[in-house]
């Protein structure tokens, strides 16, 4: 099947064109010809099968017959974080510049002048997360009686992280005839009920199980200790053929811990997370896209949706603590059908995640031969004693993970690294400040109270 057989007009088909593409997947197939025909969907697909074309190519179409008034957009699509907002808005440019459409993107972490100009003068796409949204719709700034369409793309992670109260709201504030459109890449069964409260008779497209295993991507899990874990990255990192890859962190603290150990240790790498800027976080994920640095140490709030070209490696520093996460996580890699690499640093605490997550996915991940990787092995039966192994893994051969310009191999042992040798830390300390989900606010006053203090 070709784009041309799916009923789009000729100005969109020649914009896809020029940007390479000729077949759509098959959730593109499946979803643009229902999108035209003004039906409410849900689409579920694998991450990286090109789920934002096909509603932004159907939109495009939908939304070239029309004018936009000002403070009142035609359309409505909500993001869960900044950086998949700014994507979706990219691709509204590449596949939209033969259309005279007007677009504005309402994220947070930037002016709101800018954002306010464009909504005055009318625009045809809104592109917004919730938060930024209800702020301007608050203070009088914007109409949505107007809008017709409204998409939630990532809807397992908008309904999941707690923005419900939010879209209720917002849904409450569009026309009741409406179009609703649901793109996941997962869509857990209850998470679906509340989907389907905001749908009118959807039609489901599902063109892979949800989560079932992506054939592009080796996966891998490697045997380790808390205190061999970052010895285990680097030795996986020099003895793999590292292009460009991303490592994921439950917490942002050890993003932000792990990617200057990386950095002192001559890799060249760059950290994002959510207590970051936007202006920070945009322009790292830039330095990162340009080659600048081949290694993006990274928390969940990079793991969804975001879409580098060429990601040939992910590494789970940590196993992630649910089983979704994983399928988000390693779909960095082995994007658009090329071949991808992850591994996952396990530990004996970690067997309950990774039992949950061959129980989603359906297969049994291997474990990655230790002798090739220069690994140290967990200890299944006793615990680690309080003295660091002092044993040198072979780090023989040229490193393959891109080092800074100039810089000197770092010897094997961590502490010629310029690494702290410390004993393990408590479980919780006073800065480990959680998962990252994205969230820049201020810390809820209860999460201060302590027990038996």
């Amino acid at each position: 099947m070709k784009f041309a057989d799916l009923g789009l007009s000729d100005e969109l088909l020649r914009a896809v064109t020029e940007a390479g593409y000729d077949e759509p997947t098959p959730i593109q197939a499946g979803a643009i010809p229902s999108v035209l025909m003004m039906r409410d969907m849900i689409g579920i697909a694998q991450t990286g099968t090109g789920k934002t074309a096909s509603f932004v190519l159907p939109m495009i179409d939908i939304l070239a017959h029309g004018r936009a008034r000002a403070r009142m957009p035609r359309s409505l699509i909500l993001e869960p974080t900044r950086e998949l907002a700014a994507q979706v808005a990219e691709n509204f440019e590449k596949y939209g510049k033969y259309h005279k459409l007007s677009m504005a993107l309402l994220i947070g972490g930037v002016q709101m002048g800018d954002q306010v100009k464009a909504l005055e003068k009318g625009v045809d796409v809104l592109i917004a997360t919730p938060g930024r949204l209800m702020d301007l719709f608050e203070r009088g700034k914007i109409l949505l009686t107007g809008c017709d369409l409204l998409v939630i793309d990532e809807a397992d992670r908008m309904l999941d992280m707690g923005f419900i109260p939010d879209i209720e709201n917002i849904c409450t504030k569009l026309p009741a005839n409406r179009q609703t459109l649901l793109f996941s890449a997962t869509m857990p069964p209850p998470i679906k009920k509340l989907a389907d409260k905001f749908l009118s008779n959807p039609k489901t497209i599902e063109v892979a199980r949800p989560a079932s295993r992506n054939e592009n991507i080796e996966q891998f899990l490697v045997k380790t200790s808390e205190r061999g874990k970052r010895e285990a990255l680097r030795n996986l990192l020099d003895a793999e053929d590292v292009s460009t890859a991303i490592i994921f962190c439950n917490r942002k603290t050890t993003v932000r811990e792990l990617a200057k150990s990386l950095q002192r240790s001559r890799y060249a790498a760059g950290e994002i997370h959510g207590d970051m800027d936007q202006s920070s976080r945009i322009a790292e994920l830039d330095r990162f896209k340009r080659g600048d640095i081949n290694i993006l140490v990274a928390s969940d709030v990079a793991a969804r949706g975001l879409d580098v070209k060429g990601v040939t490696h992910v590494f789970n520093f940590d196993a992630p603590w649910h089983p979704d996460d994983y399928v988000h996580r390693i779909g960095r890699t082995g994007r658009a059908g090329a071949k991808g690499r992850a591994f996952t640093l396990i530990t004996p605490s970690d067997d309950e995640a990774i039992d949950n997550i061959q129980k989603l996915t359906g297969y049994k991940v291997p474990f990655h031969d230790a002798g090739k990787g220069g690994t140290t092995p967990a200890k299944d039966e006793e615990r680690e004693a309080c003295e660091p192994r002092r044993e040198k893994s072979d780090r023989g051969g040229r490193g393959k993970a891109k080092r800074a310009e100039g810089a000197e191999k770092p010897s094997a042992n961590p502490k010629k690294a310029g690494e702290r040798k410390s004993a393990p830390a408590p479980r919780r300390s006073q800065d480990d400040d959680g998962p990252d989900d994205g969230w820049n606010g201020p810390m809820p006053d209860f999460l201060s109270v302590g027990f038996g203090n």
